[in-house]
């Protein structure tokens, strides 16, 4: 009988020994922990260096030009150029309509795309204010009015005082009166003495014989005649001192005579009288002016509450609403803050199209222009009025402004449209070429790397240094064509239109190197 008994040792695995077990496992945990995190640390450090270590390497600094684009035009004029997509907008602008009056808006009566006539009512503004100020204004001058007419009556008074000097000539006349009267008591004063004297005689006389007489007289008789004697003498005695007095009042009153005639010929008070009357009529015709400005003044404020088309036209947008305050011709007004409406002329409108700039060349003031829209079925006729003066960076294009002719009534500002501009008539300004070429300075064309081409400038393969998208001078080839006027040669081949020329420092650039470009040389490319 055969042995069936097996050999278990023979399964048995022959296992290393505890000690060469944790050499293993040291190893591979210094290889997990240390050595590949330390390589890969290393490793991005070294690409982190060799990336940005370009950028510490200064820039050259050069200067540019861009490639000359000579785009000819189809010969035959009318034949479409190119296509251009585009808006519709008024021509010139959209008119304003503007509040000229400050208040707030009360009731719009237009709506947007409503026809209107000039001075048709679009909307009226509060009113309760300007009504009072002219209300206010019409009393003010009702009474500069008055006072006018008060100070112009004045006048005439003081007027009809100087050339009629009644008041002059009454005093005057009562001081010749007395006058000749004191010259009269002056005559009759030497008559009158002599009266008195011979009167006195016989008083004294009288006295004495009654006196002689005695008892004969009765004592009031003689007392009598002495009392006739005595008043005849103090008569007398006031006649003589007369005489100086009458000299006295007759001087004065030829002088008082003399001076009312030299006013009543001079008339000074009278004179001033009507200069301060024609000066308060003046003053007074001023107020009274100035009232009639304030009454128009406050008539116009009125009026403007109402705001009016200035122009036949169309309502292109509704700034303000009911309850805007507007700030008319205020000196702090803001731009706009006075605008109600915005309206155009349907009859004046024009496309804003975008052209891409490498058909900018193909644009001619007066060229006709095709317009289509959605709104209308026909094609609109248009020409070109004139590119504007600022292209559009991001879409790489230039508006030009197109003039509709005859638009019809369905096409509105905004409206989206496509232009398709056409070849003008023969005779004009345009090239009359079939192809797009790009010409650059003859001077910049490199036989290689390191030397400016001398010797033939027509070969069929050459190099220039242009500036890459990432700001680095790249050595391009090109394939050259005819050598043209001005110092300039075709490029036929590796170009672009928006590709710039590196022209200072050639000579020290190397590829890939970093440029700084410090502007553009204006005159490369301008010989003739």
């Amino acid at each position: 009988m055969p042995d069936t008994q097996l050999d278990l040792r023979r399964l048995a695995l022959d296992r290393p020994t505890s000690d060469a077990r944790v050499d293993t496992s040291q190893r591979r945990r210094l290889l997990t922990r240390y050595v590949i995190p330390i390589a890969l640390l290393l490793g991005f450090v070294a690409m982190l260096g060799l990336a940005a270590g370009q950028h510490f390497v200064p820039a050259r600094s050069v200067t540019v030009c861009p490639v000359i684009v000579k785009r000819g035009v189809v010969q035959q004029s009318g034949t479409p150029l190119f296509q251009a997509a585009g808006w519709i907008e008024p021509r010139p602008t959209a008119i304003t309509v503007a509040a000229l009056a400050a208040g707030v808006v009360e009731e719009l009566v237009v709506v947007e795309g409503q026809d209107v006539q000039q001075g048709e009512l679009i909307a009226r503004l509060i009113s309760v204010d300007a009504e009072i100020s002219v209300e206010l204004a019409r009393s003010t001058l009702l009474k500069s009015e008055g006072e006018m007419k008060r100070a112009e009556a004045e006048l005439r008074v003081a007027k009809s005082r100087r050339d009629n000097p009644l008041h002059l000539r009454l005093p005057l006349a009562e001081a010749r009166g007395m006058l000749a009267k004191a010259k009269t008591e002056s005559e009759k004063l030497p008559f009158l003495i002599e009266a008195m004297q011979a009167e006195l005689e016989v008083n004294r006389q009288s006295y004495e014989g009654k006196l002689r007489a005695g008892d004969a007289v009765p004592g009031v008789t003689v007392r009598k005649a002495e009392g006739d004697l005595s008043a005849t003498r103090a008569a007398l005695s006031e006649l003589n001192t007369r005489g100086p007095n009458l000299r006295r009042e007759i001087d004065a009153l030829e002088e008082k005579v003399r001076v009312l005639e030299e006013q009543s010929n001079l008339q000074i008070d009278d004179h001033g009288r009507v200069s301060e009357a024609e000066a308060n009529v003046q003053a007074a015709t001023a107020l009274r002016d100035q009232a009639a400005l304030n009454l128009r003044r406050a008539e116009l404020d009125l009026e403007r509450t109402k705001v009016c088309a200035p122009m036949d036209g169309r309502i292109l947008r509704l700034v303000a609403t009911p309850g805007t305050r507007v700030m008319g011709l205020e000196h702090f007004a803001g731009q706009s803050s006075s605008t109600v409406v915005e309206m155009y002329d349907p009859t004046r409108l024009q496309v804003r199209a975008d052209v891409r700039l490498e058909n900018v060349p193909l644009v001619f003031p007066g060229a006709s222009v095709e317009i289509k829209t959605a709104s209308s079925e026909q094609t609109l006729m248009a020409k070109v009025l004139q590119p504007t003066s600022t292209a559009n960076i991001q879409k790489n294009t230039l508006e030009v402004k197109v003039e509709l002719i005859d638009p019809p009534p369905a096409v509105r500002p905004d409206m989206l449209v496509t232009a398709t501009f056409l070849a003008p008539e023969s005779g004009s300004d345009a090239e009359q070429s079939d192809t797009t070429r790009i010409l650059i300075p003859e001077q910049l064309v490199l036989r290689d790397a390191g030397s400016r081409e001398e010797s033939s400038p027509t070969r069929s393969n050459a190099t220039i240094w242009i500036v890459a998208p990432n700001r680095r001078a790249a050595l391009q080839s090109i394939q050259l064509g005819t050598l043209q006027s001005g110092g300039l040669i075709e490029v036929k081949d590796g170009l672009q239109v928006t590709d710039k020329l590196i022209v200072s420092g050639i000579n020290e650039l190397s590829e890939g190197d970093r440029i700084l470009v410090r502007g553009d040389d204006t005159t490369m490319g301008l010989r003739r």
